[in-house]
């Protein structure tokens, strides 16, 4: 069964590297190994979470660490890139107890640096300045990192845990219609 899962990945790495250009040239060991990798770990690319505070950015791909972050204000293994944010913040990775002993392959990461693609069912918390972002793509977030506002969204004003406004963020193509499937994605893990 494993080798088949392998071997299904493998064929996925080729498929979409073979359609991302022209050259069909086989994927790299590296790139069928992070595959792989993720398919046993069961890491999913389906989540991101960030906090903004204190002038840097804290990034999490595990729901759990992200909220204990929220009570805490603290995380317990970090990856931490100094001034790379958009506008030079620190960027600090939460890490898994998995994560910690790695330098790639480590979700959040990868999501943040463009080298993995975010799922179809994405899903996103900011919390900035003293409000809740809640995303559906990857994009709209990068978007509110950069600057610090949507210009499409729907705001539930008192809607957070704490009070907080929670701002579900639209785009072009759904700017008219309410985000019904975001809140409730927000309301099944806050609520």
């Amino acid at each position: 069964m494993k080798y088949l899962q392998h071997s299904l990945i493998i064929a996925s790495v080729i498929f979409v590297s073979g359609c991302q250009s022209l050259d069909s040239s086989e994927p790299t060991k590296k790139e069928a190994s992070i595959a792989i990798e993720q398919v046993e770990n069961k890491i999913t690319n389906n989540n991101l979470f960030e906090v903004h505070k204190d002038g840097r950015i804290y990034v999490f791909y595990d729901f759990s660490a992200y909220k204990e972050f929220l009570k805490l204000g603290h995380t317990p293994f970090v990856l931490t890139k100094i001034g790379v944010g958009p506008k030079g913040e620190t960027l600090v990775y939460s890490l898994t107890s998995d994560d910690k002993k790695k330098r790639e392959g480590i979700v959040s990461v990868d999501m943040m640096e463009g080298r993995l693609v975010p799922s179809e069912d994405f899903y996103a918390e900011m919390n900035m300045e003293g409000r809740t972002y809640v995303f559906s793509r990857l994009e709209d977030m990068s978007d509110v990192r950069k600057l610090g506002e949507s210009p499409y969204r729907h705001a539930k004003i008192g809607y957070g845990a704490n009070g907080e406004t929670v701002v579900f963020v639209l785009n072009g193509t759904n700017k008219k219609l309410y985000p019904e499937a975001l809140v409730k994605k927000f309301d099944d893990l806050n609520k």
